[in-house]
């Protein structure tokens, strides 16, 4: 337990369930988590439950997740966190520090992230790496290596350059109106169709099915090699039928939904591109569409139309009540943000991927 000026930061305890007599940080935790996200977008759209952030805590074989509850007089005013990756020869960790803006300009976030490099210094880690959004604003702009996007030089930003980050990436997080016509997305997943012959759609829920466990699997071993990454560092995964009864026990276990669209090479039986719709227990909320991704080899047929259009089409079915879907990509990421904007995704907000290379 550390402890300044009367600031505490507190081990998160992780309980059994969200009822279990010491839920209590826990519960909390998710409350100001969903504060603080809504205070940043302006939305609820990030706001998840107890019970269904609850799984993503559990002990994991595949990476560390340390985690801390920010305390003042008191009252949870945030909360701290550093995943530690188990692959081998990993040197990067991933944290985030979130904070009530109440509490902003007390040095808060400065003794957090203390916190944060101490302990990924004790865990061997000298990359460390961060993701945060930057709402819109005037005045100065900065812009990544990679010279696609910028974000505002606002607190959030300062924060990081004063302690020795370099923006290396931008983000832009989109939404499509589930609400609106779905002609256009079905007069391109017609025209993805005629150009994809050697493949055919196939979807499922968690848990995945046993025939396409195996290619499930190296799919998203995949993510971590195939998706553009500007200089961010990420170790290659190796992904299993283990590891994918993980990954959907999350979903399973607390009730959220995950709708899988993947494209199969008929003649091999190989898939070759996915994309993930998720969403929570209450299916008036927003819809999350999470990982997507074509092998680098299948790519050129439309495979990340069909699999996009595919899934939106049958979410309806599925979710009707929701009313939009947010997706991330990077700004350099072009042709995906291409398949996005004709299938009617429109920016919502940025973020700034974040790394410093601790000195020895």
């Amino acid at each position: 337990m550390t402890t300044l000026t009367g600031l505490e930061f507190r081990p998160l305890v992780v309980p059994a369930s969200i009822d279990a007599p010491d839920a209590a940080d826990f519960v909390e935790m998710v409350r100001v988590r969903n504060l603080i996200y809504r205070e940043i977008s302006g939305h609820d759209d990030h706001g998840i439950t107890a019970d269904e952030l609850l799984p993503h805590y559990r002990p994991s074989e595949y990476e560390t997740r340390l985690s801390w509850v920010i305390v003042d007089d008191g009252a949870i005013v945030g909360r701290v966190g550093l995943d530690v990756p188990h692959e081998d020869g990993s040197t990067a960790a991933f944290w985030l520090i979130e904070l009530l803006r109440e509490t902003w300009g007390r040095g808060i976030g400065s003794a957090a992230y203390e916190l944060v490099e101490r302990t990924a210094r004790e865990h061997g880690r000298t990359v460390l790496q961060s993701w945060a959004e930057h709402p819109a604003a005037p005045g100065p702009q900065l812009a990544p290596p990679t010279g696609f996007g910028e974000i505002p030089e606002d607190h959030v930003a300062r924060f990081y350059l004063r302690h020795g980050y370099r923006l290396e990436q931008v983000e832009r997080n989109s939404a499509f109106d589930l609400t609106g016509s779905f002609a256009g997305v079905e007069r391109l997943l017609a025209e993805a169709q005629a150009a994809s012959p050697a493949y055919r759609v196939v979807q499922w829920s968690a848990p995945t099915p046993d025939e396409y466990v195996a290619g499930y699997a190296w799919m998203k071993s995949r993510m971590s090699t195939d998706a553009p990454a500007a200089a961010l560092e990420f170790d290659e995964e190796t992904w299993d039928a283990a590891r994918i009864a993980e990954h959907d026990g999350r979903y399973t276990s607390s009730g959220r939904t995950i709708l899988v669209t993947a494209a199969q090479h008929i003649e091999t039986g190989e898939l070759c591109a996915f994309n993930e719709l998720v969403i929570g227990k209450d299916h008036t909320e927003a819809t999350h569409q999470e990982d997507t991704l074509v092998l680098k080899e299948h790519r050129g047929h439309k495979l990340g139309t069909l699999v996009k259009c595919a899934g939106l089409l049958s979410w309806r079915e599925i979710a009707p009540d929701s009313k939009r879907v947010i997706t991330y990509n990077a700004e350099e990421n072009r042709p995906m943000l291409d398949i996005n904007e004709a299938i009617g995704f429109v920016p919502i907000a940025y973020e700034g991927a974040w790394k410093k290379v601790l000195d020895d």
